[in-house]
């Protein structure tokens, strides 16, 4: 509601001084210029798209209104009515008497409302008209950039980047590492793992602590029989980024299963906790109790563990193991049931990951956050609800 108070109120004004810039135009009896009474009747009537048009149709463009203009079409766009943002620019844009400057702050303009409308392809040739006159060059960029990145046309994204990066010294090696990981998803289903390799090494090149290019690598070695290799990789992911380890600790306790190594596994799980005391490796070291010395080993361990590490998803588990040891009966058994229906429900609606950069949070990880537009800043969430 605030929003379209502001935007009828700019267009009153602009509309007022539009007017009072061009006293020949036909008077009221009261000296108002009979077209702003008529523009202003629509927005008191809520007509906002006949004001609009009212305003396009004697548009006048100079220094001292170029800027009004372009604000309003920003209102506009950031009002979702990108409709009325393209109208305006669009008119902008067919002035002869705009300057150079003038017109590629238009055409900027215009390329962000068919970006926010989903129009890429025209968007896209906008934005590189502007490249072309050598004026507004980072922001183009920064806005193809989105383009690239939404319809997935990852090597036109290493393009942009990298000369993005030339022009602004942005450190863009995170992210086109990521362009790498996604070229290599796509290459690997479609031409096999050699070629995937080759796009692991370039992200590689640009991050060096690529923990998804290391994920990568570990599966597709583990896919291919390469057990060992695979399981040097996840080691790798981890001493890159230990935020990750609730994601690849599955896949290196399946290595040892396929390897039926269970003394090795745990003396690296033990190891990892001691360097990572985080749920998951605790998690995971009580089903190996449970597994190998039964449910009581299973149930004093965890127990334990939270004494120094309380957990809700530790505790979730613990009354689930109590309920294994088959010992407790009649109303205590009751009690434990309520117990883990409550810690389930606590944990059913919880998300699992956050970004550090927006605080968007989800159940799934995602390398590119949808919310802030930024690469590899989603991260387990740690604490008594998380890892």
């Amino acid at each position: 509601m605030i929003n379209a108070v502001i935007a009828l109120a700019v267009i009153a004004v602009f509309l007022w001084i539009y007017w009072r810039k061009n006293p020949k135009q036909s008077l009221t009896s009261t000296g108002v210029p009979k077209d702003y009474l008529v523009g202003l009747n629509y927005l008191l009537n809520e007509e906002p798209d006949k004001a609009v048009e009212i305003l396009i149709k004697t548009l006048q463009v100079d220094s001292d209104t170029i800027e009004t203009y372009l604000a309003l079409g920003h209102l506009f766009r950031r009002r979702g009515e990108v409709d009325r943002a393209i109208r305006i620019h669009q008119n902008l844009i067919a002035r002869p008497s705009l300057s150079k400057n003038e017109r590629m702050l238009a055409l900027l303009a215009l390329g962000q409302d068919y970006l926010r409308a989903g129009v890429y392809d025209r968007a896209e040739r906008l934005f590189l008209e502007v490249i072309d006159s050598k004026m507004y060059v980072q922001e183009s960029y920064r806005y193809l950039l989105d383009i690239y990145q939404q319809e997935k046309e990852w090597e036109k994204a290493i393009q942009a980047a990298e000369k993005l990066s030339a022009l602004s010294n942005d450190n863009v090696g995170r992210q086109v590492a990521h362009y790498y990981c996604e070229l290599a998803l796509e290459t690997q289903k479609k031409s096999g793992r050699e070629t995937a390799f080759r796009y692991l090494k370039k992200a590689y090149q640009y991050d060096k602590y690529c923990v998804r290019a290391s994920w990568l690598q570990g599966d597709w070695e583990k896919e291919a029989g390469h057990t060992k290799i695979a399981l040097r990789h996840y080691r790798q992911a981890l001493s890159e980024d230990a935020d990750f380890l609730p994601e690849v600790l599955p896949a290196l306790v399946a290595c040892y299963e396929d390897l039926k190594d269970e003394a090795a596994l745990m003396a690296e799980l033990k190891q990892l906790l001691a360097q990572y005391p985080r749920i998951s490796l605790i998690l995971s070291l009580a089903d190996r109790l449970q597994k190998t010395q039964g449910a009581t080993a299973a149930v004093d361990f965890l127990a334990e563990q939270l004494q120094q590490k309380p957990s809700i998803r530790g505790l979730e588990r613990l009354i689930h193991l109590q309920q294994a040891q088959n010992e407790h009966q009649g109303l205590e058994q009751r009690n434990l049931a309520l117990l883990q229906t409550l810690t389930e429900a606590l944990l059913k609606d919880k998300p699992i990951y956050r970004c550090l950069q927006c605080g968007y949070s989800s159940k799934i990880l995602h390398w590119y956050c949808p919310s802030c537009k930024n690469w590899n800043t989603i991260k387990p969430i740690m604490g008594i609800e998380g890892e």
